[in-house]
């Protein structure tokens, strides 16, 4: 049954293992919260993390023996990966440690450096498979905030359970922390927190603040609030971020653009109104266009969290960066909401 299971995986039955692998998650919640969510139940994600969960509950039995977790919930994880280069666009093999007790993931450029090329707190650490993006089945991307930014890292790994439990590993980690920030939360309400999708991503236009600038083609990436637009999909950093607030603040989405704008290529215009200005986009389709304000409305729509207002600002690639103090204190609240 488990090879069958594996085989109709293999060869695009995403209706039969998605109901299996739903169905599983189902009752198996209690003993194994940290998997995969259902929420990443999309074909071009989820081949290795579905077959993985498969063979994690009939192969290797790890539901019912809680000590074959320990690769992902020991606290501590420590490995090699294939990290893409900032600059350079290359992958070159980069040692990993995960660890609780000092609550970050790190990443060293040489095996025996002894200081990390950098520092990941888990409390805004999120990872997402993105196999398409990255241009390997086992592609993952790792997000956190620095100086209140969001830095990207592309990394892979040539066995797909390895990169799992890394995956999963992350999530734990991130279980424990949300236990601690949040003691009075039942396991339920954490467990959709671990780790999250991007709600949207794709290429549009946009214009500068003062409308006159021209068109630039760029990728965008909403997480949450938070939207991203980058020169390249696997850039490190993004441009800018705009935050979108919510309607009871002042923020709406209308289709089209303003009469007067010129020097857009793709026709089909979307118009977000901010308390502070208007940020103007252009998809080159009609769907795309309706599929990117369908994303805007479900934010706008949403009442804004307390925690939520500390990310208000909008950053640009040049504004200057927050004294360390008051960076600390927005990581802090953004957490939170994390």
């Amino acid at each position: 049954m488990l090879e069958y299971i594996v085989w109709r995986l293999r060869r695009g039955h995403w209706y039969f293992c998605k109901t299996e692998f739903s169905a599983g998650l189902r009752h198996s919640v209690s003993t194994f919260p940290l998997f995969p969510a259902s929420s990443l139940l999309l074909p071009s994600q989820v081949l290795n993390s579905i077959e993985q969960w498969i063979r994690a509950k009939y192969e290797r039995q790890e539901f019912i023996h809680i000590e074959k977790q320990e690769p992902y919930s020991a606290g501590y994880r420590e490995g090699f990966l294939w990290k893409r280069g900032r600059d350079n666009g290359q992958f070159l093999s980069r040692k990993f440690i995960l660890s609780e007790r000092e609550g970050a993931l790190k990443y060293f450029n040489k095996q025996d450096a002894k200081e990390p090329k950098a520092i990941m707190r888990i409390q805004t650490l999120n990872a997402t498979f993105q196999p398409a993006k990255i241009g390997n089945p086992c592609g993952l991307q790792i997000t956190y905030l620095r100086d209140n930014s969001t830095r990207n890292i592309f990394v892979y790994h040539e066995d797909s359970k390895e990169m799992v439990d890394w995956f999963t590993a992350i999530r734990a980690a991130r279980f424990h922390y949300q236990k601690v920030a949040f003691p009075g939360a039942n396991d339920e309400d954490l467990v959709p927190r671990l780790t999250r999708n991007f709600m949207k991503e794709g290429y549009m236009e946009k214009t500068g603040p003062r409308h006159t600038e021209g068109f630039k083609k760029r990728w965008f990436t909403m997480d949450d609030r938070r939207l991203m637009y980058f020169k390249d999909p696997l850039d490190a950093y993004a441009r800018g971020e705009v935050f979108i607030g919510s309607k009871e603040n002042s923020y709406t989405v209308v289709s089209g653009l303003p009469p007067s704008i010129q020097g857009y290529h793709w026709k089909y215009g979307i118009t977000i109104e901010t308390p502070d200005r208007k940020f103007l986009f252009a998809c080159e389709t009609e769907a795309e266009q309706k599929d990117w304000i369908a994303a805007f409305q479900r934010v706008v729509n949403r009442p804004m969290m307390p925690q939520e207002y500390a990310g208000t600002q909008t950053h640009s690639r040049h504004r200057k960066k927050l004294s360390k103090s008051e960076s600390e204190k927005l990581t802090v609240s953004l957490s939170l909401c994390s």
